[in-house]
């Protein structure tokens, strides 16, 4: 039990780990699209405001880059769907000897760098542009065209990957048999297999827009007059960012949550609605009077969906009558006394360190005031006062100064001899 409680606490600390090292950094930017100060920074806190989300509909640039990501996220949502459904369609009725290999040749694009696909789409497309004898500026130099035929080469591949999971659920016998009852291959295909393939489809158009709406590696090669919102954004990170791009990102991740809620709450109903057909009796059913359950009921998601609703028109409500300037007035004035108090702060540290410095001096005045000879930088070593004290003390009274006290002057040799001439 101990053992089985203890994996119990390390998974749940691993989950809140995992999930924190996930999600802080987009709780952190989240924070800072609603603090005051310039930079963006969560802490310290000290207003909130929101004319950082002001700031972001007032970006030209930013706003410009929105709209040319959601032009190129639709032309290649269209592109890569229609060319991975395709895909999708030869993998499963392809002679399966050659299956592995189509496979291989389809999947390949995901394996090549971004940096490589936009370098060779840009090539390639001006070499026909040329061939074809256009000028520099026609529609096979656009940069939207560019831009789309780059991204949609490697994300074609990630929708046939996602059509392709649900293709293999399909009974080849409902094609078949709408071709038996007369249906054309045109008919059965729109009545039979696209019905069936919807969900697939759009799992891939969303795949594809987001991959497209953030890719930057391919784009930043092919873009031309069109900067995406990846490019701007990438282009001011070099004179620094500013609380505008928070605003941005909180307002991609209140628009990812509530469409992630809007979807699973959608899911839980269709299973509400089966599950009340289920038990639903022969005459519920056959006059159409089915018990259906409420939106809320028995559905977290569809409850989440309305606390996200309600709490953004909460935030909208107050943002239109909430005035931040006496709060940053405060905050403007506070720093300025803190910044007053630590200019004094070192001013009295300085007249602290120079009253140190003359006390200091002052009691080493009197041992400088006597005469030191040749400040040479040796310490006084070869003045001529100093050897002429060593000489003294030694009994010296030589007139060689040599510095190496009186050793070798020639009264101290004479000296020497006239010792040892008593001693004998």
């Amino acid at each position: 039990m101990k053992n089985l409680s203890l994996m119990r606490i390390s998974i749940w600390g691993y989950l809140a780990i995992f999930f924190a090292y996930l999600l802080g950094p987009l709780v952190i930017m989240s924070v800072t699209a609603f603090n005051s100060p310039g930079f963006p920074r969560a802490a310290p806190w000290e207003c909130l405001t929101f004319e950082w989300f002001s700031a972001l509909f007032q970006d030209e640039r930013i706003l410009n880059g929105i709209w040319n990501s959601v032009l190129v996220g639709a032309g290649t949502v269209v592109l890569s769907v229609a060319m991975g459904l395709a895909g999708a369609l030869m993998l499963t009725q392809i002679w399966p000897k050659l299956r592995a290999t189509y496979y291989t040749i389809i999947i390949a694009p995901i394996l090549v760098p971004g940096v490589v696909i936009g370098i060779s789409t840009l090539v390639f497309w001006d070499r026909i542009n040329r061939m074809l004898g256009l000028e520099a500026d026609s529609f096979l130099s656009n940069g939207l065209f560019l831009t789309v035929i780059g991204q949609s080469t490697f994300i074609a591949s990630y929708c046939m990957l996602v059509l392709v999971a649900r293709l293999q659920r399909y009974d080849i016998a409902l094609t078949e048999a709408a071709l038996d009852l007369g249906a054309s291959h045109a008919q059965a295909f729109r009545k039979v297999l696209l019905p069936f393939m919807k969900p697939a489809i759009a799992s891939a158009a969303v795949l594809a827009f987001l991959a497209s709406f953030e890719n930057y590696n391919t784009t930043t090669f092919t873009f031309g007059e069109y900067p995406t919102l990846t490019i701007e954004l990438a282009q001011k990170v070099r004179y620094g960012i500013t609380p505008a791009i928070s605003a941005l990102a909180f307002i991609i991740v209140l628009l990812t949550v509530f469409a992630a809620l809007f979807n699973e709450a959608n899911i839980r109903r269709k299973e509400l609605v089966a599950l009340a057909r289920k038990e639903a009796t022969v005459e519920e059913l056959s006059s159409g009077r089915i018990k259906m359950p409420g939106f809320l009921s028995s559905n977290w998601a569809a409850v989440g969906l309305v606390i996200v609703a309600c709490a953004t028109v909460v935030v909208v409500g107050t943002a239109t009558v909430y005035s931040p300037q006496q709060c940053i007035a405060n905050v403007q004035e506070q720093k300025r006394l803190e910044t007053e108090e630590r200019i004094q702060e070192l001013r009295r540290q300085r007249e602290l360190r120079r009253q140190q410095q003359e006390t200091e001096q002052g009691s080493t005045a009197p041992a400088q005031s006597q005469p030191t000879g040749n400040n040479s930088g040796f310490g006084n070593v070869f003045a001529p006062t100093n050897l002429e004290g060593e000489e003294e003390g030694t009994g010296g009274t030589g007139d060689n100064n040599s510095g190496f006290g009186g050793a070798f002057a020639p009264n101290s040799l004479s000296g020497e001899e006239t010792e040892e001439g008593s001693g004998n």
